[in-house]
């Protein structure tokens, strides 16, 4: 008994931890956001939009630390300037979506680079890159608790006309919802849980964080609101263990997170029920030995 109390205390022990807790707390609240968000991507196909919006706030980031406005609105104008810009771009070309905003988030991230470099301060810009989940000030975890909760409540509120949009976006236009005012409100909602992000993960990986939790949702359930609810778990689950396993093994806990939700997502791929490639390998040989039954018969 004395064993396996010392055993449990010992892989207990970070949640004693006074800045363990707060990156276990900040990490659920913007897993959460990137969870419910992912769904929306995925339904709609803007995982490329999710990449744009998550790499161009790099130089408004700078940028409002130069100006000491808080660091969300640099960011929020530096990812819709982006977004807005590829738009214009392709309504006067004949040049895909998809490589104009290869182009133009490319090129902020390349301005936000140069200004990191180039700009001297105390800040550590390197945390934009490569996020800071353990490190998270009193100030910032604030800002994202208010950011999450606008984006939660945001979806809360517009949940019908959102579902109707990702699915059928015909038939919300014709029954009345302005879709270009739902494209640009969930523009804006991808761009603050981006920002949200960033503190975990690091531009780099926060792609997987607005991206994978929706895939592993998609695989389970087709019903958006089970699949918001499915991947919302998966991301805790991502979470917790992420935060555990970068404590013991001293690794990036971000990049730890999305190496896990990215295993959960493997899993899903091959034993989700009825979806699932190895229930899919099932199906066929039974089909294939019934057949065979049939014929000897």
């Amino acid at each position: 008994m004395s064993a396996l109390s010392d055993t449990l205390a010992i892989l207990l022990l970070p949640l004693t931890l006074d800045f363990m807790q707060q990156a276990l707390w900040m990490g659920l609240l913007v897993g959460t956001v990137c969870a419910v968000l992912s769904c929306l991507v995925v339904l709609k196909g803007w995982s490329l939009v999710g990449d744009a919006a998550s790499h161009a706030v790099v130089p408004g980031i700078v940028l409002a630390w130069l100006l000491g406005i808080p660091m969300v609105i640099g960011a929020l104008i530096s990812a819709l300037s982006c977004l807005m810009g590829a738009g214009v771009i392709e309504r006067h070309c004949r040049i895909r979506s998809d490589a104009v905003l290869g182009i133009t988030f490319t090129g902020f991230l390349a301005l936000g680079m140069v200004l990191v470099a180039a700009v001297p301060s105390d800040v550590h810009f390197m945390h934009i890159l490569l996020g800071n989940l353990l490190g998270i000030e009193a100030s910032t975890r604030l800002q994202l608790i208010v950011t999450g909760a606008v984006v939660l409540g945001v979806v809360l509120l517009k949940f019908s006309d959102l579902r109707l949009y990702c699915f059928d976006p015909q038939q919300a236009s014709v029954m009345g919802i302005d879709t270009h005012r739902l494209q640009f409100l969930l523009t804006v909602l991808l761009t603050l849980a981006s920002v949200m992000a960033l503190q975990a993960v690091g531009v780099v990986l926060v792609i997987a964080m607005l991206v994978t939790p929706g895939s592993t949702a998609f695989l389970l359930t087709r019903r958006l609101a089970p699949m918001m609810a499915v991947a919302a778990v998966s991301t805790w689950l991502s979470v917790v263990s992420g935060v555990m396993i970068s404590f013991y093994m001293d690794v990036e806990t971000g990049a730890v997170i999305v190496l896990v939700q990215a295993f959960l997502f493997l899993m899903s791929f091959l034993f989700a029920p009825g979806r699932g490639v190895v229930f899919q390998r099932m199906r066929v040989h039974r089909a294939i030995r019934s057949d065979r039954e049939a014929l000897r018969q």
